[in-house]
């Protein structure tokens, strides 16, 4: 008896791009927490989605550049792709409201084609820290003057050093204000991927600051880098 051939599914007639948070307490959920709790959105939602080919058939969501677990963040992309033509403002409604508060739909739009990944070169992230402003204010300077800041972490592949200090397009301190100090910084996405909490570890390193217990870490852009040294709008290129 010729084998069971799995189900072929009609390619996809629309893409829409998504931009999202998480904020509060759902900065804590994972990456993979995320994607189920997105999927059973879309179901809910009945968002036409496509689906991949195969025995098990799965609705085709890419998501591009996650956040780590326990960061928070204003600027999380996904791809959608659809067996049916939407209004991306339907989509953007029907999310927002199967999606839990703190998992929050910011802009949905239709995809010009291309690669969203490689339109994710940086982010730019907030990072409030338990530490005195002149002493933060000190160790960025030395930061941004060594050649490098070598740190170390646990990666899939085991324990890891690499360069914190070459990820970095810019970093500041933002003016005094009450209460905890906030970084301000410029990240070059790059393998391994540099996170906040390196560029901690990389100011510890090569200048003794002490971020305290429980930095708080909110990305609030990812993009293309341009020549400014900012980080551009993946969505703003429209169909």
């Amino acid at each position: 008896m010729p084998q069971q051939q799995p189900e072929q599914q009609a390619p996809p007639v629309q893409r829409l791009r998504v931009r999202y948070a998480k904020r509060g307490r759902l900065r804590f959920t994972s990456h993979r927490d995320f994607s189920r709790a997105f999927e059973r959105a879309v179901f809910r939602a009945r968002v036409p989605m496509a689906y991949s080919s195969g025995f098990n058939p799965h609705p085709r969501i890419s998501y591009a550049g996650a956040a780590p677990t326990g960061s928070a963040s204003e600027a999380e992309y996904l791809e959608l792709a659809l067996a049916e033509v939407v209004v991306p403002t339907d989509v953007h409604a029907m999310l927002d409201e199967a999606l839990p508060p703190g998992l929050d739909v910011l802009e949905v739009v239709e995809s010009p084609g291309g690669s969203l990944s490689d339109l994710l070169e940086g982010s730019r992230w907030h990072i409030e820290v338990d530490a005195d402003h002149a002493a933060t204010t000190d160790a960025v300077a030395r930061f941004l003057a060594a050649d490098e800041a070598l740190v170390e972490r646990m990666t899939k592949k085991g324990m890891r050093e690499f360069d914190a200090r070459g990820a970095v397009v810019a970093l500041h301190v933002l003016p005094a204000g009450e209460g905890r100090t906030t970084l301000d910084v410029v990240l070059r996405h790059g393998t391994p991927a540099v996170r906040p909490d390196d560029v901690l570890r990389g100011l510890e390193a090569v200048a003794g600051l002490a971020a305290g217990p429980a930095p708080l870490m909110t990305r609030l852009a990812q993009g293309p880098l341009l020549g400014s040294g900012e980080v551009g709008d993946p969505l703003a290129a429209r169909a």
